[in-house]
């Protein structure tokens, strides 16, 4: 397992290096006020956050492939966190442990998933269930922040219990802490809008310290972080007991598909843009070892983030050299800037996290699903509902279901088409229906998809309606294999007794289209023998000259 490092540097170019410097720069005064709202998702310590932007992220420069990729905190993975681990209550130390223990599998997963090279596990998560999850997340994570915003104390981790406690208080909000959250949130939504290069997130928290210093807004019921440790993360191992590090990995198994699923395609993006090459097993390694030191320096699960992504590519970041300078100066933070924020008010920081969760409903990707496949939308709705409803990390497995449950369904309905005579006489493909023929004693027929145990009935029954309702006797049929590229034993048994039935009833069934890969499986289960090593073809012409002595039709 050859590894190379610092792949996401090379080739180094001395004018390329400063710019990617400046980058850094801008992009951490947008990273730095964003991992601390993630910190909050996740109930974390606020320096945690900080965290999260320096040894993971050197880490992944170090191992990783992408010169674009932004590992750190992510939304997605500190709700999946914060709704699997709340029974031990955020920010105490017991909860620290565990979640470090999250983020050291974690990195064991990845780092299985390197060995094992699983990087195409990715492709199980469709990108339909990711906008519905995504959103979904989005929605619960605004209604975690709505009471922090309002000043309304609620007591459950539920988003519907939570949003109806919130509706029976909204009565009495507290005043000065409600007008905090909407300076704080609009200045950031208008920003977005009005001025998206400006790093207003980091003015907004500016702003808030030196508002709530200068009027000691904490007297006036504006709640506020109090003291932060300040300097560099120690080095630590998780002390947590067998049986907690068993409860823990469903949650890293959560956590693990969200970081395969967009580090994968974020990585395959960004690379594409630029026509550059991307190793994903290598960026799995880098994740790996990320998420190890995450553990290792006591923050939580760190993921390749495709907004953060998004948001160092239009700052102008062409390397991990920019992100190692977000790392240098969240160093200078963590030394000689952490006083500053213990007069950071919580329901600023709410407000913050607020608009990332608005950030994450992308309902313009719900619009452009539902124009494309009104079935795919509906999926992705079922998933949004299910993370609000349920909780993230049952939405994320409910995505993975019904991911598959689509490719599944597809295969087990396929699209079944028939050849039939059109008015100028031409050939033309159009839904195979009982009643319908190709012409007198013939019927050419296309199955669209493999044939396996789910989908052999199917098959079998759809054969045998064409030919039981076919106005005139069918002497020839001809299965076009095109969509076939593999058989099962249970399918093949089927085929092979549907070949005995026919042949009683005298009705010939040519195979055309056949792969040399199909061919194989036909060999192997028996039914190039059952039906004859002469009906077997690999072009539907050859097979349909079969049935009318040479003379081939005219196929539209």
């Amino acid at each position: 397992m050859p590894v190379t490092f610092f792949s996401g540097l090379r080739p180094l170019d001395g004018r390329r290096l400063v710019r990617d410097c400046l980058a850094g720069v801008n992009v951490a005064s947008t990273n730095l006020p964003q991992v601390l709202g993630y910190a909050r998702i996740a109930g974390m310590p606020v320096v945690t956050g900080l965290y999260t932007l320096l040894l993971p992220l050197i880490s992944f420069a170090v191992f990783g492939s992408s010169r674009h990729l932004v590992v750190a905190a992510d939304s997605g993975t500190a709700a999946i966190l914060s709704s699997s681990l709340r029974a031990a209550g955020p920010g105490s130390v017991h909860y620290m442990a565990l979640v470090s223990t999250a983020a050291l599998l974690t990195g064991a997963y990845l780092l299985l998933a390197r060995i094992f090279k699983l990087g195409f596990l990715a492709d199980f998560l469709s990108r339909t269930v990711l906008v519905g999850f995504l959103t979904g997340v989005g929605f619960q994570v605004g209604i975690a922040m709505l009471s922090d915003m309002l000043g309304i104390a609620v007591s459950s981790n539920y988003s519907l219990v939570r949003l109806w406690q919130i509706s029976n208080h909204l009565s009495h909000p507290n005043f000065p802490t409600l007008a905090v959250s909407i300076l704080v949130a609009g200045s950031i939504l208008l920003g977005k809008r009005f001025a998206p290069r400006w790093p207003v997130s980091l003015f907004a928290v500016g702003a808030s310290i030196a508002a709530s210093s200068s009027l000691n807004l904490d007297e006036q019921g504006v709640a506020v972080l109090g003291p932060i440790l300040g300097g560099l993360p120690s080095i630590w191992w998780p002390n947590v007991s067998w049986a907690e590090i068993l409860s823990l990995l469903p949650v890293s198994g959560s956590c693990f598909v969200m970081i395969i699923a967009q580090s994968a395609a974020t990585s395959r993006a960004f690379a594409l843009r630029y026509h550059e090459r991307v190793d994903i097993d290598a960026d799995i390694l880098g994740l790996s070892a990320a998420n190890l030191a995450a553990a290792m320096s006591g923050t939580f699960v760190v993921n390749g983030s495709p907004t953060q992504t998004a948001l160092a590519d239009h700052a102008g970041a062409r390397s991990q050299m920019a992100q190692l300078m977000v790392s240098g100066v969240v160093v200078l933070v963590l030394l000689f800037m952490t006083g500053p924020l213990q007069y950071f008010p919580h329901c600023a920081l709410a407000a913050i996290v607020f608009t990332i969760g608005l950030g994450m409903m992308d309902f313009a990707g719900l619009r452009a699903i539902r124009r494309e496949s009104p079935g795919e939308y509906y999926l992705a709705i079922a998933t949004a509902a299910a993370v609000v409803v349920l909780g993230v990390e049952q939405g994320i497995l409910l995505a993975i279901a019904l991911s598959l449950f689509r490719h599944v369904r597809h295969s087990y309905r396929p699209h079944t088409l028939m050849l039939e005579e059109d008015a100028a006489g031409r050939w033309i493909a159009v839904p195979a229906k009982p009643g319908k023929v190709t012409e007198a004693g013939l019927i050419v027929y296309r199955f669209g998809a493999d044939l396996f145990y789910a989908n052999q009935n199917r098959f079998t029954d759809e054969v045998h309606a064409l030919i039981d309702c076919a106005p005139t006797p069918i002497r020839w049929f001809v299965i076009d294999a095109s969509a076939i590229s593999d058989i099962d034993c249970s399918a093949a048994q089927s085929v092979r007794e549907l070949l005995d039935e026919m042949a009683r009833r005298k009705v010939a069934i040519i195979f055309g289209r056949v792969t040399s890969y199909l061919k194989s499986d036909l060999d192997r289960h028996g039914i190039t023998a059952a039906a004859g090593a002469d009906r077997i073809f690999p072009t539907l012409h050859e097979a349909i000259a079969v049935t009318r002595g040479g003379e081939l039709p005219q196929i539209g």
